[in-house]
């Protein structure tokens, strides 16, 4: 753990890139086969299921620190984070641990387990054999809130500099459904393998955000293009007369689509497609709010999948009669997509995306702005030399998103942020009129300066009208431009209505709250984009 918690702190010290891949590569030079093995599973997002309560870790902390529970709370939103709340205010430990990482994973998934009383004692003896750092990582991989500032790119570059393995390969390696507990480091990294696991996805490729406009970029004629569609970005493959759905998040999810049953009798052995999951009912996308009720959830009622029934809007074909074809040209692989769908049958599951046609940008650029009514976000831009390719990387595919809907409302209620920011008031709740009333519609917590951020916690602060424990209700005076992606009808909200990606675009210093706009804005805009 001592060395996993050094690591952790190098990789949390700095924003340089070569400084996090050599820290990483160094820990992996030192580190047991099993402990990267783990080391591995966390930082590629497989983190364990959180084994505690936060209700019941802040208990025993203020009981073992001697401290009433109002106190804690209050440190608690000093530091703002549980896990450093935690490991600053307990007493120091009474030994020293040198068990690995991987004891202690294996330590807190046993907590599972056990009866409340005996996982409270589990905890306190941790807690009272490592050191205030190591005791914050351990709080972290317990409760299931481990991040780090490590993209799993760079994880796959230092673990390439310590094998000699291609990096491509690495990527596809730790990619799948794998847990710590199943594989070793030599099965699952260095051995050389007749096959791979059938069921294992390739690495998706990431496009950048294009903000000025495609005219630096080239040539048109150079430029495939096609909608950018609003939804679960996932890969099907059909392996061995067996077909597999996978997530950009790496979650195996064939079970959640039942929809997806009959691929394998669709689509020739050997094939993987990259697309996105949309839900889709008598002939139209439907919003992103419909495709939510199918997600996080174990098992999928008749009730939903009449409801929200989904599609695969297929984009990208990568690999074909069972061969890897990511390194041939987007335009040969567009080819092959373009005619596989030639060949298919009719079916309610497979839909092809249709490239948009252009002869220059300014043609283009008006097409894009009427993406929402064609259910899409924007415009996606894909280099017809270009390769597929691993992870975020400038150059080949652009995303041309399509300017946000905008709405003035006035802030109502702020609370406390987290991390650095909490001890300021940054998460805020808006409101627009209905008559002489003000009705919340939705939470915004990005989108200010540090300097503008200050200036609303000084204004919190000085016109509280009453407090709820960690929120305030405030004045009702300062007026932000919310910027979001998209509206959805909801019956969860006095509102109505529920955005996609709400944030403040702008401060309106220059709008007195009478000028708001209204819920009947809102409808409107429901009936428009909803």
């Amino acid at each position: 753990m001592k060395q996993f918690a050094t690591l952790f702190r190098q990789l949390d010290e700095t924003n340089k890139t070569n400084a996090k891949v050599q820290a990483l590569t160094n820990y992996f030079e030192q580190a047991s086969a099993s402990d990267k093995v783990w080391t591995i599973a966390l930082l590629s997002g497989k983190r364990p299921k959180r084994s505690v309560r936060s209700t019941d870790v802040k208990e025993w902390c203020a009981e073992t620190a001697h401290l009433t529970y109002w106190l804690f709370e209050e440190s608690y939103h000093v530091v703002g984070d549980l896990g450093e709340t935690i490991a600053k205010l307990l007493p120091p430990p009474a030994s020293e641990s040198n068990q690995s990482l991987t004891y202690w994973m294996n330590y807190i998934m046993e907590m599972d387990d056990v009866e409340l009383e005996e996982r409270k004692t589990k905890v306190l003896a941790a807690w009272d054999q490592l050191d205030e750092f190591e005791r914050f990582v351990f709080n972290k991989l317990m409760m299931g809130a481990f991040r780090v500032g490590l993209s799993q790119k760079l994880m796959v570059r230092a673990l390439a500099k310590h094998t000699g393995k291609d990096e491509n390969e690495l990527a596809h390696r730790i990619m799948g459904n794998w847990t710590p507990d199943e594989v070793d480091f030599d099965s699952l990294i260095l051995e050389k393998k007749k096959t791979d696991d059938l069921s294992k996805p390739y690495p998706f490729y990431l496009a950048y955000q294009l903000d000025e406009g495609p005219h630096d970029i080239g040539d048109p004629a150079d430029w495939l293009a096609e909608y950018k569609w609003d939804g679960i970005r996932g890969q099907l493959i059909v392996r061995g007369g067996k077909h597999f759905l996978w997530s950009r998040g790496e979650e195996l999810i064939t079970d959640k689509f039942p929809e997806f049953e009959n691929a394998a009798a669709l689509l020739p052995d050997g094939t993987v497609i990259d697309g996105e999951i949309l839900p889709f009912k008598d002939g139209k996308i439907l919003g992103f709010q419909d495709l939510q009720t199918r997600i996080g959830r174990k098992n999928v009622s008749k009730k939903i999948l009449e409801k929200a029934p989904v599609v695969l809007r297929a984009y990208d074909l990568l690999e074909w009669e069972g061969k890897d074809i990511r390194n041939k040209t987007q335009k040969t692989r567009r080819t092959l997509l373009d005619r596989l769908f030639q060949d298919l049958p009719a079916n309610p599951i497979l839909q092809l995306s249709e490239l948009v046609n252009f002869k220059d940008w300014e043609e283009l650029s008006e097409i894009r702005k009427k993406s929402r009514e064609h259910s899409s976000e924007g415009i996606m831009l894909k280099n017809k030399q270009g390769s597929y390719q691993v992870g975020r990387k400038k150059g080949d595919w652009w995303k041309w998103k399509v300017e946000p809907l905008t709405i003035d409302a006035v802030l109502i209620y702020a609370m406390r942020g987290h991390g650095r920011r909490a001890n300021l008031y940054t998460d805020y709740t808006f409101a627009v009129w209905k008559g002489d009333e003000l009705v919340p519609f939705t939470k915004a917590y990005s989108g200010l300066t540090d300097q503008e951020f200050r200036e609303v916690d000084r204004f919190v602060k000085q016109n509280t009208l009453e407090r709820f424990g960690p929120v305030r209700s405030v004045t009702p005076e300062l007026v932000f431009e919310i910027a979001f992606e998209g509206i959805q009808k909801s019956s969860r909200h006095k509102s109505g209505v529920a955005l996609r990606f709400p944030r403040m675009k702008r401060w309106r210093k220059d709008k007195p709250k009478n000028e708001a706009n209204t819920l009947k804005d809102l409808h409107l805009m429901l009936e428009q984009y909803g």
